[in-house]
């Protein structure tokens, strides 16, 4: 018998997911490779991860708007075959800027699949199993890690870093006849939301904790994992070779904490938000301060992938019912929050990674971040005790 939010729908979802975070996170095990083969400093490359970032910010809610009297079904597949364009472009372009416009471009893409598809899972999930569906929804993302991003820093060691955005691109065109024939065309008869409907939802005080909270706590692992092979190989003194290891032990970690995540977070949604940010302030202040040993540093990037996006499903969710009658804008503005986030502190931990702290810097920006995550979580938790006047239900 299939479960709430076991819908295949959402298996097909994931796939896409799996598709979009492999290409956002890759490029961390691929830093030093992309680098060298543009002529840029590490720090530089790395704006490839904070330029998909910033497109994720502005294209999410974009695209929210823009597609909004678009059939779901059809916003999905047009969002793939544009991915898999910009994937096109990094792969044969030999200048930095331009790749940097094609991931900026492949970003926009990306949050309108993303918006779309949130959404697209919890109709299918039905009440009650949202966090759940947006756990199995994430965990193909964090199925990225366990193989997309391992696999494609081997291959960037093997046989150069571009074949993967070739594959990438292969695969995305192969799964939009999946999405056409599984995205059921009851999705797509849903009528279209006035833009003043859309954006009244907006004014909700909880609906922006949440957004803060989503920016937060991505701010602080994605700040500390975007340079994580610096911090393995320079630091920790671990051989490059062993790297992919390294972040597939993050990942398989990460896709454990999303599903689990969103099945605590539908029972006790607030007590799982406050518990993740904190467990992620201490996973990241260790990380720093034991960064000079092997051993505890791997444990501790293992642990970080456990716990520190394991309340995504769960802010996602409360973005959808925060929003009222607008859960697609809802979940944009959750996107856009958690790559602002992304952005924000993939930049300065960049500008950390060049001062005095070195490789740990990063570290170190991520702890302050994840602290921060803290402050929302709990207003959240509190407001949630009574009614606040002007906020969605």
């Amino acid at each position: 018998m299939e479960r709430p939010g076991d819908s295949l729908v959402v298996y097909v979802l994931a796939v896409g997911t799996f598709l979009m975070l492999t290409t956002e996170f890759v490029v961390a095990g691929l830093l030093p490779e992309i680098a060298g083969d543009l002529q840029v400093s590490v720090a530089q490359a790395g704006l490839l991860i904070t330029v998909f970032a910033v497109g994720m910010v502005v294209g999410a809610p974009a695209m929210a708007l823009l597609t909004r009297r678009m059939p779901r079904r059809t916003t999905l597949a047009l969002a793939l075959a544009v991915f898999a364009a910009g994937h096109l472009v990094v792969a044969v372009g030999s200048s930095f800027p331009l790749l940097l416009a094609a991931r900026f471009g492949t970003a926009f893409a990306t949050g309108a699949f993303w918006s779309v598809a949130s959404v697209a899972a919890t109709r299918a999930a039905g009440p009650g199993a949202g966090a759940r569906a947006l756990g199995l929804v994430g965990a193909g993302g964090m199925l990225a890690n366990v193989l997309g991003v391992p696999l494609g820093a081997f291959a960037g060691q093997l046989s150069g870093w571009r074949g993967l955005f070739w594959a990438l691109a292969a695969l995305s065109l192969a799964a939009v006849p999946l999405i056409a024939r599984h995205v059921p065309r009851e999705e797509d008869d849903q009528p279209p939301v006035s833009v003043r409907s859309e954006l009244g939802p907006m004014r909700s005080g909880r609906l922006w904790l949440v957004l803060a909270a989503c920016a937060t706590t991505t701010g602080g692992v994605l700040s500390a994992y975007s340079y994580i092979a610096p911090l393995l190989t320079d630091r920790a003194g671990i051989a490059p070779g062993w790297v992919p290891l390294v972040l597939m032990g993050f990942g398989v970690g990460s896709l454990i904490g999303t599903i689990y995540g969103g099945r605590l977070g539908d029972a006790r949604p607030h007590t799982t938000t406050i518990a993740v940010a904190a467990s992620t302030t201490v996973v990241l202040l260790a990380t720093y301060l034991l960064s000079a040993n092997a051993v505890p540093t791997v444990l501790l990037v293992v642990l970080l992938g456990l716990v520190g996006l394991s309340a995504n499903p769960v802010l996602s969710a409360l973005a959808v019912r925060f929003s009222g009658v607008a859960p697609t804008l809802g979940v944009a503005m959750s996107v856009s929050a958690y790559n602002l986030g992304t952005a924000v502190g993939s930049w300065i931990a960049g500008h950390a990674l060049g001062s005095g702290l070195g490789a740990a810097g990063p570290a170190v920006v991520g702890t302050a971040f994840a602290a921060l995550t803290l402050i929302p979580t709990i207003a959240i938790a509190r407001r949630s005790r009574r009614p606040v006047s002007g906020d969605a239900p």
